[in-house]
């Protein structure tokens, strides 16, 4: 019998005992893990194991029961002023053509001018007695439902890369859009229609174009579709082909398509393309039915003001409103709906450096009845019950005029978006910028954490919704965010 002597040089992890118990250790926690992983708990969901390639827009459950089912995003592009539209700030017209104490002799766009009122009058509203400016009306008539988060952070005080914060959570481009990320997670509830659908401004795109509806580096399926009320779906129908001769062409592409998966069984990308094919077949059928407003009722025309002779652009906006309605009516997960287009020194957008009230009156009367009568009309059909309905800007204004001009330069550190609708408590004002508007001071919230609540709204966690790029797990809100349970029924 051999008896084990001691030794001073004994490595303790050599010990028998200590092995075996290690070990046993570790193997519980490789079972743990496996676990965890398999239930998404690490990661993040495995949304690509779930998706069909043959269907990558069939219905997806969420990470937990949904306020929301559908999404409709008022994007204002060029960086709408707090300061005009949503955060009342009278102490600004008490400071009004004095310099801020301690401010900033050179901002963005050049020289700081002196502080300036706001530009157009406030009054209150409703049972909550919000005071909105009389430069949205209609808007305004609607604070009672709406969530207002007053103390917001962008990471950039340029537009394109502002844009892409606030779609995409990163800065750079090639991330994917919220609306992309969406449509991955929980597909469509509807089969002959895109799951996501973007409407650009009747006067253009906007600054950074296709990243705000980009799929990134997620499936290509799932980017958003561009369609309006004045440019439908591109390429839809070939030109000079009739209908007899589409459908002869379509049937006989889909006998060639089932024998090629016959012969190719397992191949994902070609059942993708298939699919992708199949998807633009219904949609020759249901896009322009879709499309077609002559079947609206002449007094939903009239309360959107899309019969406005006057106004061609505000016509056209809210025939823009009024197909995000019929979209989201059949099932449409995700509508982009952008109110201005690209970089034109405020003639086209909301970037109101020059004359931001020359500029706003303008702008304004495009948006205010159109957004209003929106909202309203998907309340009064009940659609507002499981629609959540943002409206965003990629960043706020400054409190004083730039020098030599009657426009307020880029601020990003503290600015206004809202939502209402699905699951959104209503009423309610968060966060707050200082007496002047400078920057957020009261519940400060990055743009992260306004991503986070309308993924959590539509019962997605954040932080469990991943897609692995480049050997990293990448997510809408980097590794960041908090859901803002302020604006959220609990």
């Amino acid at each position: 019998m051999f008896r084990r002597l001691a030794s001073p040089f004994r490595n303790p992890l050599l010990d028998r005992r200590r092995f075996l118990g290690d070990a046993s250790s570790a193997l519980s926690a490789l079972a743990l893990t496996s676990l965890l992983n398999r239930d998404g708990m690490l990661t993040g969901r495995a949304v690509a194991d779930e998706i069909d390639p043959a269907n990558p827009y069939a219905p997806r459950s969420p990470h937990f029961p949904a306020k929301a089912k559908n999404v409709i995003v008022i994007f204002c592009a060029g960086a709408v002023s707090q300061l005009e539209t949503w955060d009342y700030k009278p102490k600004l017209i008490e400071w009004d053509d004095k310099p801020l104490p301690g401010g900033p002799s050179v901002t963005f766009q050049g020289p700081a001018g002196n502080l300036a009122r706001p530009q157009y009058g406030f009054r209150q509203h409703g049972e909550t007695g919000k005071w909105v400016s009389d430069l949205i009306p209609h808007l305004a008539e609607l604070t009672d439902d709406i969530a207002f988060v007053h103390s917001l952070t962008s990471k950039s005080n340029t537009h394109g890369p502002a844009e892409n914060f606030l779609s995409t959570g990163f800065n750079l481009d090639g991330f994917p859009s919220l609306g992309a990320w969406v449509t991955y997670a929980l597909g469509s509830e509807c089969s002959d229609l895109p799951a996501y659908v973007a409407i650009p401004d009747p006067r253009g795109v906007p600054q950074n174009g296709s990243n705000n509806w980009g799929p990134g580096f997620l499936p290509a399926a799932f980017q958003g579709t561009t369609m309006s009320s004045i440019d439908p779906v591109r390429h839809l129908m070939a030109p000079g082909v009739s209908p007899e001769a589409n459908r002869a062409a379509r049937e006989l592409l889909e006998k060639m398509h089932a024998r090629n998966l016959e012969q190719n069984p397992g191949d994902v990308q070609l059942a993708a393309r298939v699919a992708s094919y199949e998807l633009a077949a219904r949609m020759q059928l249901s896009v322009p039915e879709i499309s077609d407003l002559g079947t609206e009722p002449e007094h939903v025309l009239k309360a959107y003001g899309a019969d406005d002779t006057n106004n061609k652009e505000k016509a056209a906006f809210a025939k823009n409103c009024i197909l995000a309605r019929r979209l989201v009516e059949r099932g449409v997960r995700f509508v982009q709906l952008f109110n201005g287009a690209y970089a034109s020194a405020g003639k086209l957008n909301w970037d109101g450096h020059s004359d931001l009230k020359a500029q706003y009156d303008v702008h304004a009367s495009i948006l205010d009845q159109p957004a209003a009568a929106l909202i309203r009309d998907l309340k009064s059909r009940g659609l507002l019950e499981e629609t959540l309905v943002v409206w965003c800007t990629e960043f706020g204004r400054m409190p004083f005029f730039q020098k030599g001009a009657k426009g307020r330069d880029h601020n990003p550190d503290g600015f206004t978006c809202w939502m209402t609708g699905a699951g959104v408590k209503r009423g309610v004002s968060h966060g707050a910028t200082d007496e002047l508007g400078v920057k957020a001071v009261e519940n400060v919230h990055p743009l992260y954490d306004f991503n986070a609540t309308i993924l959590h709204l539509l019962g997605l966690d954040h932080e469990r919704l991943t897609f692995e790029h480049n050997g990293i797990q990448r997510r809408l809100t980097n590794v960041e965010g908090n859901v803002i349970r302020e604006l959220v029924v609990s």
